[in-house]
């Protein structure tokens, strides 16, 4: 993981303003890295700060496995995923195939401001960092 970071911004409806809130707040440092967002979400943080965000797919579209391909091919860093714990989501599967993506191939996830701001203000996250990848394949056979 190079110092500049490869970061997932992903918000569910009921969520999205208070990620909008954490990354206005941390614009600054933000602007540093690649941001990365599912369509709505992206858009969102693109119409409200002067932030380059590349978009993908709305979530419930195919934006969470798009996030999740990225994972698995290692083109991600970094997930900043403020679901909704109140609300059921129609793309439920996607969401829990994403969480357990970014487990598997160890990315860092926060999934509240308290997380996202530990992330954020560690001295890894401007540092090159190598995560440890364990080793999957005797257990798939």
């Amino acid at each position: 993981m190079q110092t500049k970071k490869r970061i997932a911004l992903v918000a569910h409806d009921q969520r999205k303003q208070d990620l909008l809130q954490w990354v206005e707040f941390n614009a600054e440092k933000l602007a540093g890295h690649h941001l990365f967002a599912t369509g709505t979400t992206g858009k969102l943080i693109s119409d409200n700060t002067q932030l380059v965000v590349t978009c993908l797919k709305s979530g419930p579209l195919g934006g969470d496995q798009q996030l999740g391909a990225m994972i698995a091919d290692l083109k991600l860093d970094i997930l900043i995923f403020f679901w909704d714990p109140m609300t059921a989501q129609p793309h439920d599967v996607d969401v829990k195939a994403l969480l357990r993506m970014s487990v598997l191939y160890n990315v860092v996830v926060a999934c509240n401001r308290a997380s996202a701001d530990f992330i954020i203000s560690s001295m890894l996250f401007d540092s090159v960092y190598e995560p440890v990848l364990k080793d999957y394949s005797t257990v798939i056979g």
